[in-house]
């Protein structure tokens, strides 16, 4: 990034997350989602500047409430990543040590997260690679023989290793098959059923679907909707024009893309960024609009009327 140049890769962003509930968090490649990730985790580069809260309460009693955007590097490597937040990364392989096999990498992680006794940790890996559907025969292999599939599952065990109170799964489906993509969903599931908060970052609407509680729709670095899912995917259905065109670009809905290109986050037009994209589009949406009532949109449907 040049120097003096201002990247507003996410703003006004505001949701909460209850334990025991999954929040998919949806939208195009490139509308920030993943920069939320590496906000949450303190993983953005030096450069990168942050601003409000991001509160993570106690999980235990006498654990100390944790603000994520303010707290040191100390405190989120030793207290917060992997024992309080576990993550699956976007790019799994990337995450992985190549001179190290999976076994290696579990049982370093098994053993510091938990505390697992040296006679117990065979069993606990093992274990830990059921959980992501990872194949037992495959353990005692290097990065660099992983497919795609096998890396993203390794990196799930990982992440479910220290049965974190929150978990984020970013793109969490990426480059699986049918089948694994519903083990995946179903193992992550059982993760929030648990009582654990799940947020899952995807741009796979069918994967959400089946795993989501709550939809949040991000459009150039906002979140234009909040729903429940049931009513989200359902009736009466999304009510921000975008979210309604993600849902109808799916094969088994419209397959109809929707036109035009999201703009760059160092080039978003003023007002709605929607607007050169939408329909409805008018005069008003020369302002920005608000999240009101769980949409940002001057036009948006009515909820009686979404499924109209």
């Amino acid at each position: 990034m040049p120097r003096g140049r201002h990247v507003a890769a996410v703003s006004d962003v505001s949701f909460d997350l209850a334990a025991g509930e999954c929040l998919a968090l949806v939208g195009e490649s490139g509308c920030g989602k993943s920069v939320l990730t590496g906000a949450l985790l303190g993983l953005l580069p030096a450069n990168a500047q942050t601003r409000g809260s991001a509160v993570l309460p106690p999980a235990a009693p006498g654990e100390p409430v944790v603000d994520l955007l303010t707290a040191g590097e100390r405190t989120l490597a030793r207290t917060v990543r992997g024992r309080r937040i576990g993550l699956v990364p976007q790019s799994p392989a990337a995450h992985l040590t190549p001179v190290r096999t999976v076994r290696a990498h579990l049982t370093e992680t098994v053993k510091a997260l938990t505390g697992t006794r040296r006679d117990a940790l065979p069993p606990a890996v093992t274990a830990a690679a059921e959980r992501a559907a990872f194949p037992a025969d495959h353990l005692g292999h290097h990065p660099h023989q992983l497919s795609g599939g096998l890396a993203q599952r390794a990196a799930t065990a990982l992440a479910l290793v220290g049965d974190a109170p929150l978990l984020i799964a970013d793109e969490p489906t990426t480059g699986l098959d049918r089948d694994l993509v519903d083990r995946t969903v179903a193992g992550l599931r059982r993760h929030a059923d648990e009582g654990r908060g799940l947020l899952v970052i995807t741009h796979d609407l069918a994967a959400a679907e089946r795993i989501a509680d709550r939809v949040a729709v991000m459009y150039a670095g906002r979140i234009v909707e909040l729903a429940d899912a049931p009513a989200f995917f359902g009736r009466p259905g999304p009510r921000h024009p975008y979210a309604a065109g993600l849902l109808a670009a799916l094969p088994e809905r419209d397959f109809a893309p929707i036109p035009g290109l999201p703009p760059e986050l160092d080039a978003l037009p003023g007002g709605c960024a929607f607007a050169p994209r939408c329909a409805r589009a008018d005069a008003a949406c020369a302002t920005r609009p608000p999240l009101d009532g769980g949409v940002a949109c001057h036009h948006a449907t009515a909820p009686e009327a979404a499924d109209a």
